[in-house]
């Protein structure tokens, strides 16, 4: 027994002594390169497996973040070179003694300014985590430290990643920052450089943000829009489980979007997106992201986290993770005051028709093109449209449909924050884990007291069309189906260069059935040159059963080709305000303002 309880202290000792610390360095942002060295300590092992990781939580696909890794060099104690041997796409094979501290240097080339990916030049730098830091394999769960050592000139660091306060090496500059384990330190984005930094406190949490980048913002009404954004997303949940969160936003010419942390988020937006109705999408970017802390970040999938870094983490669950958070980020603008209830029915029925009005709905059911992410969303081709849906818009129809569910069911005294608020403490706070499809499933039909087992195949693993009058006239909407076959040519253009090049095709189309491809240059029509312009102009006027000639180019050779017009039915639907009664007091439970 004494021997026992000795071992086990060692075993703890030796465990709680391993650590890897980060030093980063950024010595000529002209280069693009951040400098890193890792130190790790206490590693009995004669090998030792260092990888980068080959994706960013969050961004389904495959990344290869190790085609950016150079110079990847090893010493030992004493200073001397270590043996350092790539085994595979993202996995170094360092030999050592085994009692051998060592330290590991590598240069990262970081010029691609995404909010999953990392940026370093002269103005400033942005460390998206899974493209810079390596890590040691059977070391990710262990705490440990970075020193950023910032570029002369550059007097801010923004990150979600708590400073020590101890000091750090002493060098000018330099600030230490602690982390829990390799999943919280690549999960805090890092800015450094000159970006203007304010403050705001909303739903009891201190909020930082800094902002890259010139553009029309005004700090004083965003300190208070984003706080009415933060409110409304608590409001969901009855709480918010942060003391602290963490905004980085970059106003760039070109915005690609969010991608959210478990305490922080990066934007990037246009730099001028902050007036006119570009706001209110500035606005609801800032919900879907915030509201991710809770939905994905903490209720999730169980293959969502623990990380798999090495390869793709599949889930037929991102319809829920971003169609749901789609939905909400949408609703929350409502709930804070910046839609009218008729603008957010508009916005709601405008992504219900483009999901049933997409040729990829009748063909990829939504849970599907969450499992394939990876190999189709991240990587459209010509004729994605034709094949595939979207998880976002399809999910927030999906989510907007069980909220209706739910409301009747409860007759307005439940509604989809309901069941968040269930998922929330069942998995994350009780069990500490994510949940399967099939519980997600079961979970929900308990909820619900009823059986969905025909829900789910109808709309989620099929395609079928849902009698949306049948989802929201007891909510007091009344829904038409509207659509009538109209002529159409199936394609749509591209212009410039003084080139019109078919941009896309429809399968079953008129242009598919003259044998018009993608990239094809559209020269004449009817012995006339033609152009975008005057080619969009004329297609409308067309009628079912009219013939044009169409002289193209494909592949520099010339051909003439006949496209006889048909007739084509795309599903649209219309919605009308029909609210009375008790439906007018479940609309209002639904649409209702804080």
């Amino acid at each position: 027994m004494k021997f026992l309880l000795l071992f086990t202290s060692l075993l703890s000792f030796t465990s709680f002594a391993q650590s890897v610390n980060y030093r980063l360095r950024m010595d000529t942002p002209q280069s693009h390169y951040f400098q890193v060295e890792m130190d790790v300590k206490d590693l009995s092992k004669s090998e030792v497996l260092v990888k980068m990781p080959i994706w960013a939580p969050g961004s389904y696909l495959a990344r290869e973040f190790a085609k950016s890794v150079d110079l990847v060099t090893a010493r030992g104690e004493s200073g001397k070179q270590l043996n350092v041997k790539k085994i595979n796409k993202n996995t170094w094979k360092i030999t050592k003694s085994t009692s051998e501290d060592i330290t590991i240097s590598y240069e990262v080339y970081a010029f691609e300014l995404t909010v999953r990916t990392s940026f370093l030049d002269l103005t400033h730098g942005f460390v998206s985590g899974t493209s810079v830091f390596m890590y040691v394999d059977g070391l990710k769960e262990k705490s440990g430290y970075v020193d950023i050592y910032p570029y002369k000139g550059f007097a801010e660091i923004t990150t979600a990643l708590k400073p020590t306060g101890d000091g750090s090496t002493g060098d000018a500059g330099t600030v230490r920052y602690a982390y829990n384990d390799y999943d919280q330190l690549v999960d805090c984005p890092i800015e450094i450089g000159n970006q203007e930094v304010f403050t705001f406190e909303a739903a009891g949490v201190h909020h930082t943000v800094g902002m890259y980048g010139d553009g029309n913002y005004d700090v004083a009404q965003l300190k208070k829009d984003m706080a009415n954004i933060v409110e409304a997303a608590t409001d969901v949940f009855g709480f918010n489980p942060n003391e602290d969160y963490t905004f980085i936003i970059h106003n760039v010419q070109d915005g690609q979007g969010g991608l959210e942390h478990m305490n922080s988020t990066t934007l990037s937006v246009n730099r001028f997106t902050y007036s006119g109705s570009q706001y209110k999408g500035f606005l609801s970017l800032v919900a879907h992201e915030y509201f991710h802390l809770w939905n994905v970040k903490r209720i999730r999938p169980v293959e969502l986290g623990p990380f798999d870094y090495d390869s793709e983490n599949y889930t037929s669950l991102l319809w829920v993770m971003e169609g749901f958070t789609s939905y909400y980020d949408e609703l929350l603008l409502l709930r804070a005051g910046y839609y009218t209830q008729d603008e957010y029915l508009r916005k709601l029925f405008g992504t219900l028709n483009y999901v049933e009005g997409s040729p990829g709905a009748r063909v990829q059911p939504v849970a599907h093109a969450s499992f394939d992410a990876w190999i189709k969303a991240y990587r459209p081709n010509e004729n994605a449209p034709n094949t595939t849906i979207s998880y976002y818009s399809k999910g927030s129809v999906i989510a907007a449909m069980l909220d209706a569910k739910i409301i009747r069911k409860y007759n307005g005294k439940k509604c989809l924050d309901d069941f968040l608020q269930h998922l929330y403490e069942k998995y994350y706070k009780g069990k500490n884990r994510g949940f399967s499809e099939d519980e997600f499933q079961d979970e929900l039909s308990a909820f619900l007291k009823e059986d969905l087992t025909q829900f789910f195949e109808d709309y989620i693993y099929g395609t079928k069309i849902p009698n949306y009058n049948e989802v929201f006239r007891p909510l007091g909407i009344s829904v038409t189906y509207d659509a009538v076959p109209r002529p159409s040519v199936g394609m749509s253009l591209k212009g410039g260069a003084g080139e019109t090049k078919v941009s896309y095709v429809r399968r079953g189309s008129a242009a598919e059935d003259a044998g018009l491809s993608v990239h094809d240059e559209i020269i004449g029509c009817n012995g006339l040159r033609v152009d975008k312009q005057s080619l969009e102009e004329f297609f409308p006027t067309l009628a079912v059963g009219d013939r044009i000639e169409l002289l193209i180019s494909r592949d520099q050779q010339l051909y003439s080709v006949e496209l006889v017009v048909t007739p084509y039915e795309k599903p649209h639907f219309s919605w009308a305000n029909v609210a009375e009664g008790k439906a007018k007091e479940l609309y209002n439970y639904w649409l209702r303002s804080n």
